[in-house]
């Protein structure tokens, strides 16, 4: 009997939960608990980590999983190695549901850095306005650049002031719209944005506002991974699972 397990977190898990639940697959839906409030799933939810590749595989064990689905943001690079891992381990079939990456168009004025301390390093130089729309958890690392004002878009409003002299926190939670990430540029008098190169709709918006307005962009690519099975859509996920498991569509 098929018993999935989805690594979840993303606008893409919540569809793909939504779909096995609309064809009553049994699977578990697991957050890795960094969002106080995550949204709700029609799935059975599980919050928290697993302990590592040893704790994964002991819970892929333990519950029977046979299908593992890797739905996490494309920077979780170590809950996806885990995942990679965990699946060669156990012989039990994993897909990574992902969205394909950003490409620049006509108009960007993108500069790439392949990590977050590349970034950190790129931001040096005179004070500017810059929307870093990273989450919470790299803000440390951006205290080694005090001297410019950071407009921190967030899901969560923090436990503890940021670590930057000059900041502001506005808790919003997407998906984001043009006019509206356009008119946050502007009523902030934002000079440069700083993002993950995370792709999808839901954060494309500011990328389009910034082009519009003609701001440059610190764009950090995603980390390098492992061979694994990738789709991009909800329907190719669905359509591998009833192939793995013999279930017809």
């Amino acid at each position: 009997m098929i018993n999935i397990l989805l690594l979840g977190g993303t606008m893409e898990a919540s569809a793909l939960a939504r779909a096995l639940a609309a064809r009553g697959w049994p699977a578990t839906f697991s957050y890795a608990g960094r969002v106080r409030e995550p949204a709700a799933q029609p799935l059975p939810v599980r919050i928290g980590g697993f302990g590592g590749v040893e704790g994964l595989v002991d819970y892929l064990r333990g519950q029977r999983i046979t299908h593992l689905i890797d739905a996490t943001h494309p920077f979780a690079q170590q809950m996806s190695r885990h995942a990679i891992a965990a699946a060669r381990h156990t012989g039990i079939p994993l897909l990574a549901l992902t969205r394909p990456p950003w490409r620049p168009e006509a108009g960007d004025q993108w500069q790439t850095v392949p990590d977050i301390a590349a970034a950190v390093e790129a931001l040096s130089g005179s004070p500017q306005r810059v929307l870093l729309a990273l989450g919470r958890l790299h803000l440390p690392e951006f205290a080694r650049q005090p001297q410019h004002h950071y407009l921190l878009r967030l899901i969560d409003t923090p436990d503890t002031p940021p670590p930057l002299p000059h900041h502001t926190v506005l808790v919003d939670r997407g998906p984001f719209g043009v006019a509206g990430d356009r008119a946050l540029l502007q009523e902030h008098r934002i000079e440069r944005v700083v993002c993950k190169n995370a792709g999808g709709e839901g954060a494309r918006a500011k990328l389009v506002a910034a082009r519009q307005l003609g701001l440059p962009v610190l764009m950090v690519e995603r980390p390098s991974l492992p061979a694994r099975t990738e789709v991009h859509e909800v329907a190719a996920a669905m359509d591998w699972l009833a192939h793995e498991a013999d279930l017809g569509v």
